[in-house]
């Protein structure tokens, strides 16, 4: 019943950021299997190479799939931008690269697998089981009903089972000493306390002196910040359709056209009114949408005979308009008066000098412009915008002085000199989640407890947040010995499984360092 199938390469175990999450094979395949593909092409070329071995588009395909319905079933939802975020498309392919290498070495190792671990492994799973008991039948038909052979699932288990062989060789080989139990034991009940100085770069801004070269430097390197955009000044007339009205005649013909067009209109309480209850209305609303065709005519026309030559006078006395002007503004900062009238800023912004621009029909009448000025997108001299550009730059090199600072109180503290008025933090573990008058900073909290008597200040200053500290121990209280004894299985237990993730970790990069791994480009344009 049990036969091992060589052709079939698809994952077995699924595993997002390696030895953290852990995906079962027998937990998501039929979550997605059968799904179609979509962006790389079926079977044809590879997705990943890893030395010599391929990965098919296929495989890479399916396993993306579990990756993301794995945490879609955690999460409740996917969006590209969350896809993104938590690296779906990179763990998929470091899945199934980890997984060619870690069978790869496990054969390295010696290692194997035999037909009674793997009818063990499927026997267990419950999915196949019926009262308790492994179901044949049932095992069949849920395969098949997956689209999947036996001989392809049992590839799989096979697969499964010797990536668990290996890495439980790793962690087999990984030993707690005694010393790292005490180590352990310190780092979680001694208690140290700090003496601080703080340098908050908004308490130096004031001392901050710029030079205009240093302006200039800054100005170059955050040019898009204060870059103007392009922007434009137009002249305009609005032709306004109600002053063509009267120059319009309709007849009853044209009116019933109109209203059968339009009926929906015309609605009452028992639904669509006749034309002869809404005649006047309809005779209104005809001649209304006449004179407007008749505006948006004379617009073009007006534009055909001034438009060469941009002359918008002559184009208003044809229409009996006057002529308005709007100064300088921007696509995303348009004037005051065409706030909102989208169509006419775009065409603003694609007028040609001593061309006229439209007809544009809006709301407010039929538009007819003219360019006056034109300011490409630059970024202004440093002396017309001195203002602008001085404050961050002495709010960054006020950052640059914080730390400097600290870095010479951390020298003068080493040597004894300089007298600076230090805080205390009081005394902390190391697990708390934030430094007494610090606030959290782990990098801070791995520092002060590195601090011994002997080398009692920091070698150099740490940032939390915009601040930078310099700090020195000023006391470390030492747990007593005594419980380290009543603790240290307690502490093997926590320690062990850190040590054994740390140790895979660093086995399977070194396995990655040594291998010459290729990433289909398609794959990675997707």
């Amino acid at each position: 019943m049990l036969g091992v199938m060589r052709k079939y390469k698809q994952s077995v175990i699924i595993k997002i950021v390696f030895g953290v999450i852990v995906f079962s094979f027998i937990g998501t395949i039929f979550l997605v299997w059968g799904k179609g593909d979509s962006g790389l092409s079926g079977g044809s070329g590879y997705a990943i190479k890893v030395d010599k071995t391929k990965i098919s588009n296929d495989e890479y395909r399916q396993t993306y799939l579990r990756v993301r319905n794995m945490f879609q079933q955690m999460l409740g939802s996917i969006t590209p931008e969350m896809e993104k975020q938590y690296g779906i498309k990179k763990s998929a392919m470091d899945n199934l690269i980890n997984q060619v290498l870690i069978k790869r070495e496990a054969k390295n190792m010696g290692l194997s697998v035999s037909k009674d671990e793997i009818v063990k492994a499927i026997s267990g799973v419950s999915a196949f089981q019926k009262d308790g008991v492994f179901n044949f039948d049932q095992y069949q038909q849920l395969l098949k009903s997956q689209r999947m052979t036996p001989a392809a699932f049992e590839q799989g288990q096979e697969e499964e089972i010797l990536i668990k062989k290996a890495q439980d060789k790793i962690k087999g080989d990984v030993k707690v000493s005694d010393d790292d139990l005490l180590k352990q034991y310190k780092l979680d009940n001694d208690k140290v306390e700090l003496s601080f100085v703080p340098f908050s770069p908004a308490d130096l801004v004031k001392e901050v002196k710029l030079t205009d070269q240093e302006l200039q430097t800054y100005l170059q390197a955050h040019q898009e910040e204060f870059r103007t955009p392009e922007q434009v000044s137009i002249s305009y007339l609005i032709v306004e359709p109600t002053a063509f009205t009267g120059k319009v005649t309709v007849s009853e013909e044209e009116a019933n056209a109109y209203y059968q067009k339009h009926m929906d209109r015309y609605q009452g309480k028992g639904g669509i009114l006749p034309y002869t209850e809404v005649k006047a209305q309809v005779r209104k609303d005809t001649i209304s949408d006449k004179g407007a065709k008749l505006a948006y005519e004379k617009s073009a026309e007006a534009i055909n005979k001034y438009g060469k030559g941009g002359d918008l006078t002559a184009a208003a006395q044809s229409l009996g308009s006057r002529i308005m002007e709007l100064p300088l503004f921007s696509l995303k900062t348009p004037a005051q008066a065409i706030v909102g009238e989208i169509e006419v800023i775009n065409r603003a912004f694609l007028l040609k000098s001593n061309e006229l621009g439209g007809p544009v029909e809006t709301a407010r009448g039929i538009y007819i412009l003219k360019l006056k000025e034109k300011k490409t997108a630059a970024v202004p001299p440093l002396a017309e915008i001195r203002n602008r550009v001085e404050e961050p730059a002495r709010r960054e090199k006020a950052k640059e002085f914080a730390k400097k600072k600290a870095e010479e109180a951390i020298t003068r503290m080493s040597k004894g000199t300089g007298t600076y008025k230090l805080q205390e933090t009081g005394l902390f573990l190391h697990k708390n989640s934030a430094i007494p008058k610090i606030g959290p900073s782990p990098e801070l909290t791995e520092v002060a407890f590195k601090l011994t008597a002997a080398a009692p200040v920091a070698t150099s200053p740490v940032a939390t947040g915009s601040v930078w500290y310099a700090v020195k121990l000023k006391n470390r209280v030492e747990a007593p010995k005594v419980d380290f004894a009543k603790q240290k299985e307690a502490i093997r237990a926590k320690l062990l499984p850190q040590k054994q993730d740390e140790a895979l970790s660093a086995w399977l990069k070194g396995l990655r360092e040594k291998a010459t791994i290729v990433i289909n480009p398609a794959l990675m344009a997707e």
